[in-house]
């Protein structure tokens, strides 16, 4: 049972803040770390795979610091989002040579048994520039379990993938979590983090945003006042007709219709239509204006 713990890590680049000030522990089991493009989330990640140095701060494994210590990158896979091999080789060429860096005594048998593990042995033969990009991030998973590691940092691992795909690597992933390993993968999209993880971390431009349960922070995303763009035969009737009602935190008249705020997202959508009807209103569009994950993250980090 391995533990990532960072404490107060910061990673800058000249006057761009990466990361800033982040504390956090990754347990046995899956954690999600979600977070809109461009949030840090792949800094972060090639700060526990030591493939960058903390600016300042500390991240350690089992208590022990991972920059600059050999021994500890042998306890650690990890699956970049950049492609990272050559397209020349096979991919056995490619899941073996890292094998063998890592001196293990039966490359070919680590290898073999890697590339089962992700259902690859059909292409093993074949170079990787020939793969589609679903096989390319099967391979990388192969190249980061043959030295068979207790800890696994995935950076956004289903990028490119068809739903097949996806649904190997997921059971994949459920089955080494219940093996007792240490399994962090990142990820924009809200789904792919809630059929996997139980816990999750949430970054929102370099900062830490949230931490804990997915249920729990699902219900502060989704009872977060939701804002809906309306268009109607009459706006200014409408508009008096939400208020009288009270279903709505605000109303704003604006050239396009109406700008609302709801508090709750399914009942303002199940009672606008009756709202409209009773005023004898027509409705001619409503849809969301704030359903972006940056908007659900920017909700979250609200002081």
């Amino acid at each position: 049972m391995s533990e990532l713990r960072l404490d107060q890590v910061s990673r800058w680049y000249g006057n761009v803040v990466a990361v800033n000030g982040i504390s956090m522990t990754i347990g046995p089991g899956v954690t999600g770390l979600l977070g809109p493009n461009g949030a840090g989330k792949s800094t972060l990640i090639h700060l526990m795979g030591g493939f960058l140095a903390p600016s300042s701060g500390t991240v350690a494994l089992d208590g022990v610091r991972i920059w600059a210590n050999q021994h500890v990158y042998r306890h650690i896979g990890l699956v970049p989002e950049r492609e990272t091999a050559y397209e020349f080789l096979t991919g056995w060429q490619f899941v073996e040579c890292m094998a063998k860096l890592h001196k293990l005594t039966d490359p070919a048998a680590a290898t073999r048994r890697a590339l089962a593990l992700v259902e690859m042995e059909y292409a093993k033969d074949r170079q990787i520039g020939t793969y589609s990009k679903g096989m390319k991030q099967r391979v990388k998973m192969a190249a980061a379990l043959v030295h068979d590691p207790p800890v696994l940092l995935l950076d956004e691992p289903f990028n490119g993938m068809d739903p097949r795909q996806r649904l190997q690597l997921m059971d994949l992933i459920r089955r080494m979590a219940a093996e007792g390993r240490t399994i962090l993968f990142s990820s924009h999209i809200l789904e792919e983090v809630e059929r996997l993880a139980g816990h999750i971390e949430v970054v929102v431009a370099g900062r830490h945003a949230a931490s804990g349960d997915f249920r729990a922070i699902r219900r502060l995303m989704t009872d977060r006042p939701h804002v809906f763009a309306v268009r109607s035969a009459d706006d200014r009737r409408l508009a008096a007709a939400i208020i009288a009602d009270g279903s709505a935190r605000s109303v704003q008249l604006t050239e396009g219709g109406l700008r609302v705020e709801a508090v709750d997202f399914r009942r303002f959508t199940w009672l606008l239509p009756r709202v409209a009807r009773d005023a004898d209103v027509r409705l001619w569009e409503v849809s969301p204006a704030d359903e972006s994950l940056e908007s659900v993250f920017s909700y979250l980090v609200a002081p």
